[in-house]
């Protein structure tokens, strides 16, 4: 199955779900190449990046699963950089 590199960017501004977010993150681990958080305790937020090599589908339902959590945004930046699984 066909590959691509990705970066997922993720806002927390609901503490309450960071539990959710890393179950969720936890069901897709053999994607990630990395992952960094950083948070930012003068706004009150979390600043999560991810980076993934998985199929395209896969990257999309795991933006669309953590999307749907209450306080959390989440955008995604494809490279042209494919490959096979």
């Amino acid at each position: 199955m066909e590959t691509r590199v990705a970066v997922m960017s993720i806002i927390v501004e609901d503490g309450e779900m960071v539990e959710r977010l890393n179950s969720i993150l936890h069901e897709y681990g053999e994607y990630i190449i990395g992952r960094m958080g950083i948070p930012y305790r003068k706004r009150n937020v979390n600043i999560i990046s991810i980076a993934l090599d998985a199929p395209q589908n896969t990257i999309a339902a795991l933006a669309g699963k953590i999307g749907s959590l209450k306080g959390i945004s989440v955008k995604t930046a494809y490279s042209n950089v494919m490959g096979a699984q």
